[in-house]
């Protein structure tokens, strides 16, 4: 048999039938033993990265749906805030991750996150981390590749920059 020639960027072959996405030129070659449910794949083009990224780049409307306290380098408090898209087609996903460090560097950045979230942060505030659950934001993400020191494998994952946040109507 011949193999045959299809048009895709993914091209698989399970038993008999031919999966293909779109694009690049592969050559398939036909399931040559007769195994059913037998798969075969060019990972030749496959690229060595882990991927973080649920949502497309760009403005999402978010709510904080769970807060992790825990700590940063430098010892200071640091809140992770998961954000979760709330309207379009990708309401439901979780669009990332962004932290507030509760630390002389990061202060003013919590207070620019705060103020987008609905809070008052003038004067003295005194805030418990689940008090974020539930606020809104207009959230700007932008994708960031780097390689993960322990397993040196290249990742991508979506993050806030530092003035991401755009304060909304809460009542939405």
């Amino acid at each position: 048999m011949t193999p045959r020639r299809v048009t895709s960027k993914q091209g698989f072959v399970l038993g008999d039938r031919s999966i293909v996405g779109e694009s690049l030129v592969r050559e398939l070659v036909p399931d040559s033993g007769g195994i059913e449910g037998a798969m075969q794949f060019d990972f030749s083009e496959v690229e060595d990265v882990e991927t973080f990224i649920s949502v497309p780049e760009g403005e999402h409307l978010c709510q904080v749906v769970e807060v992790r306290e825990g700590e940063a380098r430098d010892g200071s408090p640091r809140w992770s805030l998961r954000l979760e898209v709330v309207a379009g087609d990708c309401a439901g996903r979780t669009a990332g991750w962004d932290s507030l460090t509760w630390s002389h560097r990061g202060v003013n950045r919590v207070k620019h996150v705060l103020e987008a979230l609905g809070f008052i942060a003038q004067g003295q505030l005194e805030i418990k981390s689940d008090e974020l659950l539930g606020r809104r934001a207009r959230v700007l993400f932008q994708e960031e590749e780097w390689e993960d020191p322990v397993s040196g494998r290249r990742q991508r994952r979506l993050r806030v920059p530092f003035i991401g946040y755009q304060e909304i109507d809460q009542s939405v």
